[in-house]
């Protein structure tokens, strides 16, 4: 029997179902163990402001170490860069959408000079305010469903959501635009499963529902966000997609408040460099990233 950790949120437990569904096709039997994490029991402050690493992952870490669970599934984005030690990313899903996208307030009649949008991220807010600075950016936390009712009792334009997770729980309703140019979190959309590094019989059954696309896309955009030394709340943004050999990338780094950025969009061959988001972090660092995170860094 694999005990799968999961926090008890819809989108979380959507995910480990799919986990456990493709698990059960091979012949393994599985059941759920849930898990709250920090970032359930507190939904009001802002994520960037409560200092925690890994604040929606620490629960099951601790859990896989004291074999609570054998195996723990994640939104791979809200996973920290550097793994606690015994702890392996083991398998990486195909990856969903990886847009932001923007839903407007079920009465909203069209944009207003000094409109208000809600996002718990500080990501998204640096590139909404870098592109409307006229705007104001309120915080908004809780899990998908509350932060859409949050929105529809709120006086705001909208709020900004990320697409896999409105897919996934079939929420693509109402009224909501694509946000194209804006730089998703690195690894959106990607689901990620991890277990300990000794637990080698889980290993094989893990190999079989493990991407090798995905996780190689994703492994450029968290190398990208580590060497710039970017938690998972940081202000930076990072996509790569890999057509054939041929490896796009886009990357940001961002002041919160939106008046300083540094972004790259480069082509490579997938197997010109060992480390494409090393280079690619160097690069931002090089045009002043570098100076720019420790300011954000102290202003945190």
């Amino acid at each position: 029997m694999i005990r799968i950790g999961t926090r008890n949120s819809a989108l979380a437990l959507w995910q480990a179902e799919q986990v456990k569904a493709t698990l059960e096709e091979q012949g393994n039997p599985c059941r759920l163990v849930l898990i709250e994490s920090e970032g359930d029991k507190n939904q009001h402050q802002p994520l960037y402001a409560m200092g925690i690493q890994g604040i929606f992952t620490k629960a099951l870490d601790t859990a896989l170490l004291n074999d609570s669970v054998d195996i723990a599934v994640h939104s791979l984005k809200d996973v920290p860069t550097a793994l606690p030690e015994g702890i392996q990313l083991a398998a990486v899903l195909p990856r969903g959408s990886v847009s932001d996208v923007l839903v407007f307030h079920p009465e909203f009649k069209g944009w207003e000079a000094t409109a208000t949008i809600g996002t718990g991220s500080l990501r998204r807010k640096a590139q909404w305010l870098k592109k409307y600075p006229n705007h104001r950016v309120d915080n908004l936390r809780g899990n998908v469903q509350t932060r859409l009712n949050t929105l529809s009792k709120s006086d705001w334009s909208g709020a900004i959501f990320a697409k896999a997770g409105l897919e996934r729980l079939e929420l693509m309703k109402g009224s909501y635009e694509v946000l194209d140019w804006m730089i998703p979190a690195p690894a959106q959309g990607a689901v990620g499963i991890c277990s300990l590094t000794t637990n080698a019989s889980l290993l094989s059954s893990l190999k079989e529902i493990h991407c090798e696309t995905t996780d190689f896309c994703v492994s450029v955009e968290r190398q990208f966000l580590k060497t710039l030394e970017g938690g998972c709340t940081a202000p930076i943004g990072a996509l790569a997609v890999l057509n054939g050999n041929t490896l796009q990338f886009k990357g940001g780094l961002f002041h919160p408040n939106g008046t300083v950025s540094f972004v790259i969009e480069e082509t490579l061959d997938r197997n010109a460099l060992a480390n494409p988001g090393l280079y690619f972090a160097e690069k931002i660092e090089a045009q002043g990233g570098k100076d720019l995170m420790i300011q954000i860094k102290k202003e945190m």
